[in-house]
């Protein structure tokens, strides 16, 4: 009767464990190449430097599109850096003042830029 207890019991915790991690959101979208790093300050002020080269930035995740969370933005002194998602991330999990290490490249954006992430890895 004993065994039959600790066998429940077992399977139990496995059962429990195996459904805590399926229900774990991603973290890690897109593949990382190991751009050079950047400062997000550096690329607000000086984005033509930039332009189509990846590179590599990481801050704390601000405004975050609350529909979908395609996209977020990264503080940049006075500014903010807009990072785009939508070609990795579409539905990115909702990580609004969490750290983001994001690689991507600096492209065209209305009358400004914008950072297209090619990878972002929320903390």
């Amino acid at each position: 009767m004993m065994t039959i207890f600790i066998l429940c019991g077992l399977i139990l915790a496995g059962g429990g464990i195996f459904a805590w991690r399926a229900m774990q959101k991603p973290t890690r979208f897109g593949d990382f190449v190991g751009a050079p790093r950047a400062e997000a300050v550096d690329l607000v002020e000086r984005p033509k430097e930039f332009l189509r080269k990846t590179v590599s930035v990481q801050g704390v995740v601000r405004e975050q599109c609350q529909a979908m969370g395609c996209f977020f933005s990264i503080p940049a002194g006075e500014k903010m850096l807009r990072v785009e998602l939508q070609e990795i991330a579409m539905n990115a999990p909702m990580r609004e003042g969490h750290q983001a290490v994001v690689e991507g490249q600096m492209v065209p954006y209305g009358d400004g830029y914008q950072l297209f992430a090619s990878a972002v890895e929320f903390k």
